[in-house]
């Protein structure tokens, strides 16, 4: 029976609720952050287990199991569990426990939340890059359309403008007729008074004579 600060001891830990890794990632490190007030710290034990879909499994309590494909790291407040050969098989919940046995304080020993760790496998990650080439092909398809549309519109309102412009040139020419007509009605009548001016001369100097 422990008396003293180790009753008092109080443990938290959080971890990370998820991580991804890519179907080419061989190695995985999993990330645990506690913190202990009044606990002996040389008592501090880390523990690593998952759960499956139906089952769970020790992997690191405190030893790990499989040292080939588990090892745990750890730091003054931090702890962390490797994962190698890394497969879908791997998927799971891992969960990282602190734990100070010394202690009677029922909160001197706690786990995470868990963190779920999927790695994605090469179906999945062809999936993506067809999802990726969908969107450009799309934003391709939308900005040709824009452009077509854009186009359509300009030639539109060109073809307005050539119209608009037609009947006004219709007018120029018209006017310009009617001023060339005019200007030719002047020239005609200054044309007949000037021949009618020697006829009147030829008059008086045959009256004189007479």
């Amino acid at each position: 029976f422990s008396t003293g600060v180790a009753d008092n001891c109080q443990v938290t830990v959080t971890q990370p609720r998820f991580q991804e890794a890519d179907h080419s990632t061989h190695s995985v490190l999993l990330t645990c952050a506690f913190s202990a007030s009044g606990c002996s710290s040389y008592s501090l034990q880390v523990l690593w287990f998952r759960f499956l879909t139906d089952t769970h499994q020790d992997l690191c309590a405190p030893a790990c199991r499989d040292q080939q494909k588990y090892e745990v790291y750890r730091s003054e407040n931090n702890t962390s569990l490797e994962i190698k050969n890394l497969t879908v098989d791997d998927n799971a919940v891992y969960i990282c426990g602190i734990a100070f046995p010394d202690s009677n304080s029922p909160h001197s020993k706690k786990t995470g939340d868990g963190t779920v760790l999927t790695k994605t496998g090469r179906e999945h990650s062809n999936g993506k890059l067809i999802f990726v080439f969908m969107i450009i092909i799309s934003s391709l398809l939308f900005l040709y359309s824009s452009t077509a549309l854009t186009l359509f519109v300009v030639h539109k309102v060109g073809s307005k403008c050539h119209t608009f412009q037609y009947p006004l040139k219709k007018k120029i020419t018209s006017g310009r007729k009617i001023f060339q007509a005019i200007a030719e009605e002047l020239q005609k009548q200054r044309f007949a008074e000037h021949c009618q001016q020697p006829d009147e001369v030829e008059d008086d100097t045959v009256y004189q004579n007479r």
